[in-house]
């Protein structure tokens, strides 16, 4: 993440808790970002500088005017407008670490080799705030090579409950373990 989006990212942030709207901000620009992911083109159309600044600004209107927060349809002229619509991702992810960081909630990632179900997620979801204290906000990876089991990292920990993880601990202690003759 670049010092530009981390400036614009916090700034929307301190504007939307100001305004008591962060919570919707921040779905909303989660939805954004999943279209501007999904329409990469239309991105790059925002961001042409042969285009006027009026006539994006009026796309933007025309997109997410009657949609959104009219804060966060601001923020987007204000992108589009500075030439930086680029950075957009990386101020939706310093606005969602700000607003964890406001609201005590700690970001888990879960790797299995397949996807788990939203009963199971929410289970283990459960089961890891307990553990932790804190809220999670938990995301699922898909990894094909883990094989068995589940991994998942919060706050810088690892949790490795796959099977490789636990071979990889009997070796470890197979290799200390001092055989008398």
């Amino acid at each position: 993440m670049t010092q530009t989006a981390k400036v614009y990212g916090g700034s929307m942030y301190d504007l939307a808790a100001e305004e008591s709207l962060s919570d919707v901000i921040l779905e909303q620009m989660e939805q954004i970002r999943g279209i501007f992911r999904e329409n990469p083109e239309y991105q790059s159309l925002l961001s042409n500088p042969s285009i006027p600044k009026e006539k994006r600004a009026e796309l933007i209107d025309e997109a997410f005017g009657t949609q959104a927060e009219r804060y966060l349809v601001n923020f987007l002229k204000l992108l589009c407008d500075r030439g930086i619509l680029q950075e957009y991702a990386g101020c939706c992810e310093e606005y969602r670490r700000r607003y964890n960081v406001a609201n005590g909630i700690a970001e888990a990632v879960v790797t299995s080799a397949v996807a788990l179900s939203k009963e199971q997620m929410c289970a283990l979801q459960e089961k890891l705030e307990k553990t932790i204290g804190k809220k999670l906000s938990v995301s699922q990876k898909v990894d094909p090579s883990v094989l068995a089991g589940i991994r998942v990292e919060v706050e810088g920990k690892l949790l490795d409950g796959t099977v490789q993880g636990r071979l990889a601990g009997i070796s470890r202690k197979l290799q200390d373990t001092v055989i008398p003759q």
